[in-house]
């Protein structure tokens, strides 16, 4: 009979199964109405007493640590989290991008603004302007907006420039119109009177 001693607190034990080869059952194909396992719900065949214990196996062990690790920056970069993108955050980086596009007084270095990827780390965050701003750095609450797209609409300074600049573009590449058909008609005009005199 075991000793009976004097149990303080909870003490549990789980029952490991024998990681023999010869307890291969030899039911290697799966059936297709069960689910696939996750890093969170594992099938009642890899549970020990509804527990998951990980496997012994290296390789499949290096494959559970890693769907289990946060996707960060690293250390050098403080661990930043890859960001999940919301159609209104996308619009921003976009925005982003196209920035040298928006303000004809200032002009930003290349980088990768040719690049069409999005990035996947980035952090987002307001400006506190300080007290002594009041009058001259500040944005009035009718400013304020949600998003920087929605920002940039609403500024008329830079509605102006942009429809200066598509009334230039659209001169540019628009052919000379009428203009263009009348003279090659009258040009038409004079050649076939001349053929028939």
């Amino acid at each position: 009979m075991p000793e009976n001693k004097p149990v303080i607190g909870l003490s549990w034990e789980p029952k490991v199964p024998n990681l023999s080869s010869g307890t291969h059952n030899g039911s290697d194909s799966k059936s297709q109405d069960q689910p696939e396992t996750s890093a969170l719900w594992k099938p009642n065949s890899e549970l020990v007493d509804g527990l998951f214990v990980p496997p012994n196996d290296p390789k499949k062990l290096n494959k559970l640590m890693r769907t289990q690790l946060k996707d960060t920056t690293g250390k050098s970069w403080f661990d930043m989290p890859a960001k999940t993108i919301t159609p209104e955050v996308e619009k921003d980086l976009r925005l982003l991008k196209l920035r040298s596009a928006m303000d004809p007084k200032r002009h930003y270095k290349k980088g990768d603004s040719k690049s069409k990827t999005l990035p996947k780390y980035f952090q987002v965050g307001t400006v506190v302007e300080p007290a002594s701003e009041f009058f001259t750095g500040r944005l009035t609450k009718k400013e304020r907006k949600a998003t920087l797209a929605d920002e940039l609409l609403s500024d008329h300074t830079l509605a102006q420039y942009r429809k200066r600049k598509v009334r230039e573009i659209e001169e540019k590449n628009r052919p000379a119109g009428n203009d263009k058909w009348k003279r090659k008609a009258g040009q038409s005009r004079k050649r076939g009177k001349q053929r028939r005199h």
